[in-house]
């Protein structure tokens, strides 16, 4: 289902974090994060390296609307936050992008990215751009981006002690407030640039989107997917300047 609406009257809109139980339950980690394993994706295989995350469900909404056009990256100089094993890296040279930031605060991630972006994209003309950052803190200065994708690790409840679980899975809101706040300070969206986020009810949504209107940023619902588990995932578009 999609949705249309925007700014401050999209929280009320927007349900409470599930029963902290069914969110632990819902976001265990899997027991192998440490071996080596493949992810296969638009026919192409990537190699998973240990420490590195599987791209799951909820990544796949990023991902497919990249390749499709439905996030339009052609000519456009795009940022992948949290960009993991470099799915998004690769759909968006195959895309068009003119410029790829592929960027992760974990440099094993990073690494990947690059690896599958030379094997998966090398016929591609986009500039790829490997950058290891704690969000936009590491990231080049004087660029201005058209178009972000951010999966984040927003699940409110502590689901591991493990810090590479905690990195890829729970942080939670607090981590969107910085992000928000990068993007307005550092001057980084283009003034028709937008951002495309993802986020469940296993975070809290009204926090989130409350800290991306705190900084002055415009954010609309793109469309949410029903699980079926009780699990809402809503796709995020958040575009510079609050709208009347």
């Amino acid at each position: 289902m999609d949705h249309v609406t925007t700014g401050p009257s999209l929280l009320d809109e927007l349900p409470p974090p599930l029963p902290a139980e069914q969110i632990i339950a819902l976001n265990q980690p899997r027991a192998d994060l440490r071996s080596e394993r493949r992810h296969e994706w638009n026919g192409w295989v990537f190699d998973v390296p240990p420490g590195v995350f599987l791209p799951g469900g909820t990544s796949r909404m990023i991902h497919d609307r990249l390749l499709d056009g439905r996030i339009p990256v052609a000519g456009r100089r795009y940022a992948a936050m949290g960009v993991g094993l470099g799915v998004e890296a690769v759909a968006a040279a195959h895309a068009g992008a003119a410029e790829i930031y592929a960027v992760d605060v974990h440099p094993e991630s990073v690494a990947a990215a690059r690896r599958h972006h030379a094997r998966l994209a090398a016929q591609t003309t986009g500039r790829f751009v490997p950058v290891v950052a704690d969000l936009f803190d590491g990231f080049p200065d004087g660029v201005e981006l058209d178009v972000v994708t951010f999966n984040p690790p927003a699940v409110s409840q502590t689901v591991s002690a493990d810090p590479d679980v905690v990195r890829n899975v729970c942080v939670g809101a607090p981590l969107l407030a910085r992000f928000f706040r990068q993007l307005v300070e550092r001057d980084l969206l283009a003034p028709d640039g937008e951002v495309f986020l993802v986020a469940s009810n296993t975070a809290d949504l009204r926090t989130i989107i409350r800290h991306a209107l705190d900084a002055g940023l415009t954010p609309a619902v793109e469309h949410v997917h029903d699980w079926q588990d009780g699990v809402l995932t809503y796709l995020f578009r958040i575009r510079p300047g609050a709208r009347a």
